[in-house]
């Protein structure tokens, strides 16, 4: 029997057992059930091999560009004890070493006193993250994501993510004449289908007015309360320092808009967008764009202050891929090899239709007084 089959099994069974269920936990279940979800079961899912790519996928100067960022976070800190940074969903542990990499060549001050901690929810990535992250294998330790919520975990330093957010379950809802009703995942002659009904709970009603958005009569969204809970067990583990947020979403006036009549829920295999999430169960990525308005209001109630969201071609352009680009250029590299470099670094800051603004990324502080980021430098400032 293939996890698929698994998979759809176990997701049947369940409905029978406890009725329809909302299209959040059929969400968590595809992605996050043990050994049979997308995330938790073996299998490379980022790069050419991969369902998709990230800004990692393209080359080390993304890494090396945070690090510069993180390095400069560290400055404004001053301090006495040590600096953590905390990755949550750290995959193969590329971006968390390509960072390291940089500290330990550029900050040395920092590398001596750091500690990497890794949040991560699927063991088996734990022997990949050891194996790319060995030459800093003394300052590495990771911990569950039940460890990190737990309240006992707390650091001072920085906690960053590269598209997290968007693969946390989502509500799903419809605005229908009889008003707002939620969209629920039941069986109907041995098939997945979907039915509406009354919302689940009212926090995703609070959740909309809280952004103050209505949707239009037929229009669908997609409503992430996970999102919320995930940044306030960050907040209260975080003690003094930045949670840096990068992902691919809108505030909630565009996310929301009216032409978004069926959301941006969207599937991902082998490099093909897929709208149909109930094929291939545990088999293709499902993600949403995240409300970053819904980060930054709840960050506020947390104690957590803005410094920084935008594009992030605007990001790198202010924190230093420019320099980056120019390393490469003086190297001892083949004339072919810069220019294969080069091209590959345009897809992450290119403004129009690229990485570049399509993601964007999102700073917020705690406990600190004068941030003073690199990205809040004029672009060529």
């Amino acid at each position: 029997m293939t996890h698929e089959t698994r998979l759809n099994d176990i997701l049947h069974q369940r409905i029978a057992r406890q009725g329809r269920i909302t299209f959040a936990e059929f969400m968590t279940a595809c992605l996050y059930e043990p050994g049979l979800g997308y995330y938790t079961s073996p299998g490379r899912k980022v790069g050419a091999e991969g369902d998709f790519y990230t800004s990692i996928s393209v080359h080390a100067a993304f890494g090396r560009v945070i690090a510069r960022e993180i390095a400069q976070m560290w400055h404004c800190m001053a301090l006495s004890g040590p600096f953590t940074l905390v990755e949550c969903g750290a995959g193969n542990g590329r971006l968390a070493c390509d960072i390291m990499d940089y500290l330990a060549e550029r900050e040395s001050s920092l590398h001596g006193s750091l500690r990497l901690v890794l949040v991560e929810k699927e063991p088996s990535l734990e022997s990949a993250q050891r194996e790319m992250l060995a030459a800093h294998a003394e300052r590495v330790t990771w911990l569950s994501p039940d460890e990190f919520a737990s309240g006992r975990f707390s650091f001072n330093g920085c906690l960053y993510s590269n598209e997290l957010i968007d693969a946390l379950p989502v509500h799903r809802v419809m605005m229908t004449a009889s008003g707002l009703q939620e969209i629920y995942v039941t069986s109907k002659d041995g098939e997945l289908c979907e039915e509406y009904g009354p919302l689940s709970t009212p926090a995703i009603s609070d959740y909309l007015a809280r952004i103050s958005i209505e949707l239009h009569p037929g229009q669908q969204a997609e409503i992430n309360l996970a999102a919320p809970a995930w940044l306030a067990a960050a907040s209260q583990a975080l003690q003094k320092g930045f949670i840096l947020t990068i992902d691919y979403g809108f505030p909630a006036a565009e996310l929301f808009a009216s032409h978004r009549t069926r959301g941006t829920l969207l599937c991902y295999h082998r490099h093909q967008t897929e709208e149909n999430p109930y094929i291939r169960l545990g088999r293709q990525d499902i993600t949403t764009h995240v409300d970053f308005t819904t980060l930054m209001k709840c960050g506020e109630n947390l104690g957590l202050q803005t410094e920084w969201f935008g594009e992030q071609y605007r990001f790198l352009l202010s924190t230093g891929i420019v320099e980056e680009i120019e390393a490469i250029e003086r190297s001892d590299a083949s004339d072919e090899h810069k220019l294969k470099l080069r091209l590959a670094l345009k897809k992450l800051i290119m403004p129009e239709g690229g990485m570049g603004d399509t993601f964007r990324m999102l700073i917020q502080s705690k406990g600190v007084k004068s941030a003073r980021l690199l990205c809040q430098r004029r672009i060529g400032g």
